[in-house]
């Protein structure tokens, strides 16, 4: 399997300036099949963003396959040479003849500079479709972009606001949500799309338009209606965070939280007191080792560890995670009650996974904090 960080972030930034990806293709060093790759893409889509093989080697073939599509030869142009040539100069270097090869140019091809490496990219304009030749370099490439290639696309799109929310499905896999979603998966503006993380399904909706507020309206009846086909499912978005959704309910209620957790190594603790919203809000954070319980009382729940951690500081509600089965389980529970110990409420919930430690320890930390919530909201 490739990881292509390249196609990953070049996906990110096109959808930020409201540009569709429909295909990403990767093809080996052979100008037969980089031709044949260029020409189906450029035919089927209005641009086509190519990394890599800018080299000067002769198995860098991105500039080869680029002339062969367009029918020209390729020439020595004098002023990249002779600015390939300084760029050698300045690091003290002599310059192998061989990258004389990244000094051409197609007749069709615009030259796009390299402001920290030695390879120019290639802007070339195919019927209409644009084609922009980045180097593999991560660094390079993402500077290309951002200087030169992004404002073309951007001018391309028209559209000069995209706007996107993104919301937290839990309880569900990504093929449960994706059929509950129904014909929204089709929109094309606003479009809604599905991620599985692990700590939940992700939801995102994007809308683009001329102006953020016009983006906006488009995108505001699709949010609510997801939120609507999932109900207490949905915990947090990019607008409201699940620490500020449960720092809310804490104001409302002026209750104050404590945590006990086992084999997590202060995870939770860690997430509560580093959220901004909740840390006014939290008591304390216990961590629960081999040695013994730090309550007084033995403890073999996360029910347990969540009433013994409110009880022993005084705080209106305790939440607790107990990592199970070597760490491929785990309990979660939400303990509320009179701070004597009487009048107490809990709420309990388990997690899985019996192939990744990880994503148990992800999602408890979620599965946690949404008990939380539910039960904070359950509170007149």
């Amino acid at each position: 399997m490739i990881n292509d960080t390249n196609a990953q972030y070049l996906t990110q930034q096109l959808a930020e300036i409201g540009v569709d990806v429909f295909w990403i293709s990767q093809v080996g060093d052979n100008l037969g099949r980089v031709v044949e790759v260029l020409d189906r893409a450029s035919t089927r889509s209005d641009a086509v963003l190519i990394t890599g093989g800018l080299g000067p080697t002769e198995d860098d073939l991105t500039r080869e396959a680029l002339a062969a599509l367009m029918g020209e030869t390729m020439a020595v142009d004098p002023d990249l040479e002779r600015q390939l040539r300084e760029l050698f100069a300045r690091r003290g270097r002599p310059m192998p003849e061989r990258n004389v090869k990244q000094a051409t140019l197609i007749p069709a091809a615009q030259a796009v500079p390299n402001a920290i490496g030695t390879a120019p990219g290639w802007l070339v304009r195919r019927g209409g479709h644009v084609l922009a030749a980045m180097p593999g370099v991560p660094r390079e490439m993402r500077l290309m972009w951002t200087e030169h290639v992004r404002p073309v696309l951007s001018e391309m799109a028209g559209a000069s606001a995209l706007v996107t929310t993104t919301l937290r499905i839990l309880g569900a896999g990504e093929s449960g949500v994706e059929e509950r979603l129904g014909s929204l998966i089709h929109g094309t503006n606003p479009t809604v799309a599905t991620y599985a993380k692990p700590d939940g399904v992700q939801v995102r909706i994007s809308a683009k338009a001329r102006d953020e507020q016009e983006a906006r309206r488009l995108l505001a009846p699709v949010a609510d209606e997801v939120r609507g086909l999932f109900g207490d499912s949905v915990f947090g978005s990019d607008e409201q965070p699940p620490g500020v959704l449960v720092a809310a309910e804490l104001q409302r209620l002026r209750w104050t939280l404590a945590s006990a957790e086992k084999g997590t190594a202060g995870a939770l603790a860690a997430e509560i007191s580093g959220d901004a919203a909740l840390a006014p809000y939290f008591r304390s954070g216990f961590v629960i080792g081999n040695g013994g319980a730090p309550f007084g009382v033995e403890v073999t729940s996360a029910l347990e560890m969540a009433a013994a951690a409110r009880l022993k500081v005084g705080a209106d509600i305790g939440v607790a995670i107990l990592l199970l089965t070597e760490g491929l389980a785990a309990d979660c529970a939400v303990s509320i009650g009179d701070r004597d110990g009487t009048g107490a409420s809990s709420w309990n919930r388990g997690v899985v996974d019996l192939d990744h430690r990880s994503s148990v320890e992800s999602l408890a930390l979620v599965e946690s904090m949404a008990l939380l919530l539910k039960a904070l909201k359950e509170v007149g």
